[in-house]
């Protein structure tokens, strides 16, 4: 029986890796203080910033002509303490204060009528829509059917406004 001796290609490029990784573990290692601030502040930020949630639009408003009035809209769908208005305004080149405002705008209707709004503006095709969804954050996950199986006994029907 022939014993092979450990000289093949996969010893090399083990050995060129683990040099490899060497290096650069020790050029991380000498990085100045200011990258090593910009991390930090970078880490900070992303520790405050987090994405909005969405879910799915249970109804959907789109600003355009012969559309009636956002307030007339949301008197129209049924209310529910778990569902958010999402407004959201899309800008072409230059567009961004007028959509902008036009999302404002419909935000201070939506207020009038109630409901609070978020906005989001962003680039895209352009026009402005308003999506309600139950995505509000601080609302409870339990639904009322889970909640009365789990013996609360209060009522958790929920009315319409």
């Amino acid at each position: 029986m022939i014993a092979r001796a450990g000289t093949g290609w996969q010893y090399l490029l083990a050995d060129l890796s683990l040099i490899l990784f060497m290096i650069t573990a020790a050029a991380l290692a000498q990085t100045d203080s200011a990258s090593e601030a910009a991390a930090k502040a970078v880490a900070k930020a992303a520790e405050f910033s987090t994405l909005s949630p969405q879910g799915e639009p249970l109804a959907l408003y789109r600003v355009g002509a012969g559309a009636p009035p956002l307030a007339q809209w949301l008197r129209e769908q049924a209310g529910d303490a778990r569902q958010q208005l999402t407004i959201v305004a899309q800008y072409g080149p230059g567009k961004q204060a007028e959509a902008l405002g036009q999302a404002e705008a419909l935000a201070r209707e939506a207020g009038e009528a109630g409901a609070s709004a978020r906005i989001v503006v962003e680039p895209g095709a352009g026009g402005t829509t308003a999506a309600l969804a139950y995505d509000v954050p601080s609302a409870s996950m339990a639904s009322p059917v889970a909640r009365d199986l789990q013996g609360s006994g209060q009522d958790t029907s929920v009315a319409k406004e």
